[in-house]
């Protein structure tokens, strides 16, 4: 028993989320991504450099 408001509040929030259109700001976005450094693009880690592969190369020879 107790479970018909729950349910019919989750039924509410749902209908809710489905049928509500939210404003989009379309220029602010093309800003963020037109102005986010290369490092960004790149989930925030940096662009590696060759000589990080090249170091270690003569390290596994015998």
């Amino acid at each position: 028993m107790g479970r018909g408001r729950a349910k019919a509040k989750q039924t509410k929030v749902a209908r809710e989320l489905k049928y509500s259109s939210p404003q989009t700001d379309f220029e602010r976005l093309q800003r963020e991504l037109s102005n986010a450094p290369e490092s960004d693009r790149l989930n925030g880690s940096e662009p590696l450099s060759d000589e990080v592969w090249s170091a270690d190369d003569d390290d596994w020879r015998p």
